[in-house]
């Protein structure tokens, strides 16, 4: 096939190293014209994916001058910069997002993609560990099945397995707000606790992704599956997630701004858990979790006393619904 790959940042890269293995004709695009001449140069994305060369059937270009004639195209950009890059997608007809975030008025971004013919991507999928062909999966969603497929195709390898479903509203939310609770797992680790207490903050933290997308729609065992369960795994136990990262070094009380520059990447969870919090409210739906990580992104309370107010709570039954009433202990 021929494909386009829509941002030259690490998790691009890998996206577009795992189609040129398989043969593809791939364009990777960025916005910067040092760093696309770099990478050109080189054959390598030093600054986000070094150590992992580009495939001869991958080339580079500039966003500002994308291929006119491909099957399909990858946007990979970060989320909150979406809306800034949308009309390099408009003379496409097959538009597959893998952007893992939501837009600053806490909509999913396959919404800005109306009339085409779109898909979500996601999975554990570390960028670093894709790009070396780590055994990992994933999931394409679509409501076409036809377009499902042709996607799956493209990225489907022996070290690679890609499973299709038409929930799309799933896979996408799952991809977006695991960020956000990978962030809580590295406040955790940062506070020096240990594996009982991420343990106990994963799970609590499912249980407020899936509530949330249900409530908008999406499917419980999406959730369950590779791009909930298999994603939120990879990037709340891993140095390589950048989200992770930046949790870490806001539990052993540095600043968000100093997290993020000591990564010198976009850390989704950032975004997104201020518009998952803009969510919630609009559908309803309780999520103290995700709240008490807005708060500390936002510097609005201290990562102990997050976990205070959160361990005071009342308990209430598990799971996703709540049948009896609050129980006092």
């Amino acid at each position: 096939m021929k494909t386009a790959v829509i941002g030259a940042g690490s998790w691009g890269t890998a996206l577009s190293i795992v189609l040129g293995r398989n043969g593809h004709d791939v364009r990777l695009l960025g916005r910067s014209e040092d760093q696309v001449d770099l990478i050109c140069q080189s054959r390598v994305n030093e600054r986000y994916l070094p150590g992992c060369p580009l495939p001869e059937t991958v080339t580079c270009g500039l966003i500002t001058d994308p291929p006119q004639d491909v099957d399909f195209v990858v946007a990979a950009v970060p989320s909150s910069v979406m809306h800034h890059v949308i009309d390099v997608f408009e003379p496409y007809e097959n538009v597959l997002v893998a952007s893992k975030g939501l837009d600053p008025d806490g909509r999913v971004l396959t919404e800005m993609f109306e009339g085409k013919n779109v898909g979500a991507f996601s999975g554990p999928n570390l960028a670093a560990e894709l790009a070396k062909g780590i055994p990992t999966a994933a999931v394409v969603a679509s409501p076409c099945e036809e377009t499902a497929v042709m996607m799956r195709r493209a990225f489907m390898s022996p070290g690679f397995r890609v499973y299709i479903t038409d929930d799309m509203r799933g896979v996408e939310l799952a991809g977006a707000l695991k960020n956000v609770i990978s962030l809580g797992a590295g406040i955790s680790d940062g506070l020096g606790f240990g594996n009982n207490t991420k343990g106990a903050l994963l799970s609590r933290g499912l249980s407020e992704i899936a509530r949330l997308g249900m409530a908008m729609g999406a499917r419980l065992e999406t959730f369950l599956g590779v791009a909930g369960v298999g994603d939120l795994f990879a990037t709340a136990a891993s140095t390589l997630s950048r989200n992770y990262r930046v949790g870490r070094s806001l539990g052993e009380g540095k600043s968000l701004q100093t997290a993020l520059d000591e990564i010198g990447q976009v850390a989704e969870g950032v975004p997104t858990c201020r518009s998952a919090v803009l969510l919630a409210a609009e559908h309803d739906i309780e999520v103290t979790i995700i709240n008490a990580i807005r708060r500390i992104i936002d510097e609005e309370i201290k990562p102990q006393e997050a976990v205070s107010h959160l361990m005071g709570r009342s308990t209430l039954q598990e799971g996703l619904g709540y049948a009896f009433s609050v129980v006092e202990e």
